[in-house]
């Protein structure tokens, strides 16, 4: 089953509406050189995500965004209706990779899967969901892995 946040599912939904392999795809978020260095000056001031002449003499042989501006620009399209969870999109840990780096004119998506469902046993009123995303270019390809335990509230039963 795959849900777009594009279109319909306005309702957050709850642990209980989950089901492993639930999809979820987001929006999207066209990234350019401004954001880039924008983003780079703030939080990581590295040559190759700073100034295009610095990039072309390294690893990446031109201008990238750093993977924690990728991970951000991830996060805005999950809470955007990417993943509509009840509650928010609430972390308790997780695993974050970048298998290849986010350039200027990149067109980023995020698709998600509930990968496990583990209600708390101590906690009735929510569970940790599993969830991977995959954060893709406009070239279908992966530029950052994200698994994360999500905690997720339950419907209240009366």
């Amino acid at each position: 089953m795959t849900i777009s946040g594009e279109v319909g599912g306005d309702d957050p939904l709850y642990l209980d509406d989950l089901q492993v392999g639930q999809r979820f795809t987001s929006k999207t978020h066209v990234v350019d050189a401004a954001q880039i260095k924008a983003f780079a000056r703030q939080f990581d001031p590295q040559p190759f995500h700073l100034d295009d002449d610095a990039a072309k003499d390294s690893l990446f042989s031109g201008l990238v965004a750093s993977g924690w501006h990728t991970a951000a620009i991830t996060m805005r399209l999950l809470v955007e209706r990417g993943l509509p969870l009840a509650g928010g999109v609430v972390g308790a840990g997780g695993e974050l990779s970048w298998p290849r780096p986010t350039r200027p004119g990149d067109v980023l998506q995020v698709e998600s899967e509930v990968l496990e469902i583990i209600p708390s046993r101590s906690r009735p009123d929510r569970g940790v969901a599993r969830i991977r995303s995959l954060t893709r270019n406009q070239r279908d390809e992966v530029v950052q892995i994200l698994i994360a335990k999500l905690i997720v509230p339950r419907r209240t039963h009366q």
